[in-house]
């Protein structure tokens, strides 16, 4: 290290001891201050590390905790940002605070924004990348799929000796040719039919011909088996398939992966993808299919991720939503509880969510007025739109609350007729939402470290 390093990892690491000691946070801006007074401080930083970066737009912060999960089955150094810190001052934070490796060569497992892919690897030369999916989301921020696509591989071009773990069902990232080594996973578990996407799927035009894709099956959006009819290109051979669903319940979900039995305790299919991912980085690190398993079987709930919190008797289980294909989602798994449920919406638009609010307009929120949902409330900073996006898709007047404070929002969950609530609220809500519960003391302080 040089002085300048020296000393910039000095003002780091006592700015996050005296944030964590005395304020309970600090995710980013130790991050800040280091990269401030050294901007290359990442070269120093991560170069002792085996680095797994894990990008793309949904299922990031999962994907993460399932494979520390499933790593720590064999490795028992691992670093990660578990709070979804995912920019490079966050990234930087994570590995000022890491405890001095012992023993075997330490890995490093980081979500990272699709953005600042480039950021990393401008300075770390990762072992893995892994590649969630890509959906249209915070089009002020990323554009459309392809150039969000493209931000990636030019973070991956300066690592081109590192293994790609990549979602095969997405025809996105079988759409150029990296000299990387690939390792693709997804789905082969339905019998073979020929049929197309929905209207408006976005992604489901072929890369060499742009001849719409066809499929012989799909499992949501456009993620399947995809070929093109006119010329041929078609989904790579998977390394890693889930061959069979089980049970899918609200709260787990059943399924084989390469004819092992899984489970996890976090209900819907797109989460299972997440699982997917994990369980291949751990093949990779030569993780035994038993030990992921035995990973995957631990009730650890993530920040924001189908979190349940006990509000006085009312089981609020707070999710994550932030753009079109995730809610829809989400909004299918919620309707398999068999039992009847409140339902909270909170929306905000500031940097970290997308200030484009036009997305919800694509949620398919009709579906609600069709389930056993005595009880909605909206709220958040743009309570507005998500009000008027419920009114339009039916939710009845006589059972809707708008309630634009968070604060409230807390009490009036509390008079809610159900005993189960759903909350679905973009990023930044839910932080607001948490600090808020942690200040009453439901939970505890912090995002999930």
């Amino acid at each position: 290290m040089t002085l300048r390093s020296h000393f910039a990892t000095f003002a780091g690491r006592s700015s996050y001891w005296f944030l964590h000691t005395f304020l309970k946070g600090g995710s980013s801006l130790p991050g800040k201050i280091t990269t401030k007074i050294d901007p290359d401080i990442l070269k120093h930083l991560g170069q002792n590390y085996d680095v797994v970066v894990i990008t793309g737009t949904n299922g990031k912060t999962l994907t993460t905790a399932l494979t520390v999960r499933v790593l720590q089955q064999k490795y028992p150094d691992i670093l990660t940002n578990p709070t979804g810190s995912n920019m490079e001052q966050g990234i930087v934070t994570t590995f000022l605070r890491a405890p001095k490796a012992k023993g075997k060569r330490p890995i490093a497992v980081l979500e990272v924004d699709e953005a600042n892919v480039i950021k990393v690897t401008r300075y770390i030369k990762p072992k893995a990348f892994v590649f969630t999916n890509i959906f249209r989301d915070q089009m002020d921020r990323y554009g459309e799929i392809y150039t969000t696509y493209q931000k990636i591989i030019d973070g991956v071009a300066l690592a081109p000796e590192a293994t790609i773990i990549a979602n095969g069902d997405a025809p996105i990232f079988h759409s150029k040719n990296l000299p990387n080594p690939i390792i693709y996973y997804g789905f082969r578990h339905q019998p073979e039919q020929d049929i197309k996407a929905k209207p408006n799927t976005d992604g489901v035009l072929c890369p060499n011909c742009q001849h719409i894709l066809h499929y012989r099956y799909i499992t949501y959006s456009n993620l399947g088996k995809y070929f093109c009819p006119n010329c041929g290109f078609e989904r790579p051979v998977l390394t890693h398939a889930v061959t069979e669903l089980g049970e899918m319940t609200p709260t787990s979900s059943a399924f084989n992966v390469d004819q092992h039995p899984m489970k996890i305790e976090i209900g819907g299919l797109y989460n299972i993808y997440n699982a997917l991912a994990a369980y291949s980085v751990g093949r990779f690190f030569g993780v035994e299919p038993e030990e992921i398993e035995a990973a995957f079987s631990e009730d650890k709930k993530v920040f924001g991720r189908q979190e349940v919190i006990d509000l006085d008797g009312k089981k609020v289980t707070l999710i994550l939503v932030k753009n079109p294909v995730g809610l829809n989602q989400v909004l299918d798994m919620i309707a398999t509880d068999k039992e009847p449920f409140s339902f909270v919406g909170l929306l905000n638009a500031n940097y970290a969510d997308g200030i484009d609010t036009s997305w919800i307009w694509d949620g398919n929120f009709e579906k609600l007025p069709k389930l056993n949902i005595p009880a909605f409330i909206t709220g958040g900073e743009r309570y507005k739109d998500i009000t008027f996006r419920l009114k339009v898709a039916g939710v009845p007047e006589d059972k809707h609350q708008i309630v634009p404070e968070l604060s409230n929002v807390v009490e009036k969950i509390k008079t809610l007729p159900t005993e189960h609530v759903y909350v679905l609220a973009t990023y930044t809500a839910v932080l607001q939402l948490r600090k808020l519960l942690a200040d009453q003391g439901y939970i505890k302080e912090g995002m999930g470290e």
